[in-house]
């Protein structure tokens, strides 16, 4: 069977137009989803066998209670599904202009013809254009018993007025009418006759609806409605609960890694005011050597420059975290920042013998950075291969092009890093061990800061080491015609 109707037809403008119209309400698509389950539950409880128009959305959460109905009442019943012509729709280019977006048009259509439940689910075709795209319905025809459940989704997006947020089609409320009104169920049938295609199959005979409802079924419709819209609700709450409790955990989580964090913080303060109260004790003994003298005054001198590191780079990383959202990336000249901070450590490198080169070319492009941060991130790695690098070694920082980012890379000819230490090196408070005397003290902070700065500015780095034959970290940075991730997530929010 072949049936069309007209693209201006709207059974909300129908029901609308009709003396006296039932009044819409604002309700959420889980309270139309409880009407439609509620009616067919009185359907199959009382088996009645009805001809029902509908246009429900294609979800199998929608579609499966016409198969429900279908399958318990079988035969006796007929279904008339109105459905979006897709064959037109691609005929037409997809874009329908005003409201026509495809979003909207897979929220809305029906079941396709190839999705038909049995011979008696009769496709209706609804052009692309239809007045009747933004409208759902369940209209159920029968001797005993009429009904129609409408819903129609406004054009235009809502602002609300608390918020200041506009509603998405997601989440923007239905303008739903139900009624058992024998004068307007009647109106919207004798309309639909009227807007049947003339090349379209002829429909059986009209259909005239009781004026009356028979009171017991209302009443049975009654409490289906509010047992099914009670389930509903129990849904949405577990739904709402298990997000809750989801967020507390997480919150939970949070505490637990705050604590975690402050433990390590207070445990890697006690360190060194550990060393500094056992050196002052043993500065107090009458018997006290020159040599040991200078010996445990240097320890203080160590141990307190070692709670300043750790201070200060404590400092930063809350800054960092607190400055998160007030990232402004700039391009930047690597020539014009790297040179000076070489040129600072020279003194400390030829005071370790250590030989300390870099090659960045003036003509690499700039990249996207903060100045005061790249200063910082150069000074962080320059330092840490020159502290771990023996007296006579070789530093050397290269910059050079590739692709769209420029890799800045600090080698070394240091002690290096075992391959399973690698992955941890950049954890708070994490420093390197070696069997080496030499005690190197560190916050354990430094290549934390360079990570974070990093990941602000869109950047990445990577280690590459071996025990006892150095390292080496490869800074990449964007260029100019790159857009980092960090400004791009900005730029979409």
């Amino acid at each position: 069977m072949n049936i069309s109707l007209a693209k201006d037809l709207s059974v909300y403008q129908l029901v609308m137009g009709v003396q006296a119209p039932p009044k819409p309400l604002s309700l959420s698509p889980a309270t139309l989803l409880s009407l439609v389950r509620a009616q067919i539950d009185l359907l199959i409880e009382q088996q009645i066998a009805a001809t029902l128009w509908v246009k429900l959305p294609p979800d199998k959460i929608w579609q499966s209670e016409l198969a429900r109905y279908q399958s318990s009442v079988g035969a006796s019943s007929l279904i008339y599904s109105c459905q979006i012509d897709e064959s037109r729709k691609k005929e037409a280019g997809g874009d329908q202009g005003a409201g026509g977006d495809k979003a909207e048009e897979k929220v809305n259509t029906s079941l396709s013809p190839s999705s038909s439940l049995s011979p008696y689910h009769i496709p209706v075709h609804l052009p692309p254009d239809s007045q009747m795209r933004r409208e759902n319905f369940l209209m159920v025809l029968s001797p005993q018993f009429c009904s129609l459940i409408l819903a129609h989704r406004p054009l235009k997006k809502r602002k609300n007025k608390t918020s200041g947020k506009v509603n998405t089609n997601k989440n923007q409320p239905l303008l739903i009418v139900t009624t058992v009104e024998g004068r307007v169920i009647q109106q919207v049938l004798n309309s639909i006759q009227q807007a049947i295609a003339p090349e379209s199959s002829s429909l059986p005979a009209s259909f005239i609806c009781p004026t009356v409802p028979q009171p017991v079924l209302m009443n049975q419709l009654l409490a289906k409605q509010l047992l099914r819209q009670d389930e509903i609700n129990r849904q949405i709450i577990t739904v709402r609960t298990n997000k809750l409790e989801q967020q507390n955990q997480e919150l939970h989580n949070k505490e637990q890694l705050k604590d975690e964090y402050l433990k390590n913080v207070c445990q890697e303060l006690r360190i060194p005011l550990t060393h500094m109260k056992t050196a002052l004790s043993l500065l107090n003994s009458p018997n006290l050597k020159p040599p040991q003298r200078q010996r445990y005054l240097q320890m203080l001198n160590t141990q307190c420059d070692r709670q300043n590191s750790l201070i200060t780079g404590f400092l930063e990383l809350v800054q960092l975290e607190q400055n998160l959202d007030g990232t402004t990336l700039e391009l930047v000249r690597l020539s014009d920042i790297v040179p000076g901070v070489v040129s600072t450590y020279q003194p400390v490198a030829q005071e370790k013998g250590i030989m300390l080169a870099y090659t960045v070319p003036t003509e690499l492009p700039s990249v996207w950075c903060m100045t005061g941060k790249l200063r910082q991130i150069v000074i962080n790695l320059l330092h840490n291969s020159l502290k771990f690098t023996p007296n006579g070694g070789q530093v050397w920082v290269r910059a050079r092009n590739q692709g769209d980012y420029v890799q800045l890379e600090f080698r070394d000819t240091g002690i290096g890093i075992a391959e399973n230490e690698i992955p941890k090196i950049f954890d708070r408070f994490y420093r390197v061990r070696t069997t080496a005397t030499e005690d190197y003290g560190g916050a354990g902070l430094g290549l934390t800061i360079v990570q974070q700065l990093l990941l602000r500015c869109g950047g990445s780095i990577f280690v590459k080491s071996k025990l006892s034959e150095g390292s080496t970290f490869t800074v990449q940075l964007a260029t100019a015609g790159n857009i980092p991730r960090a400004i791009a997530t900005e730029n979409e929010l």
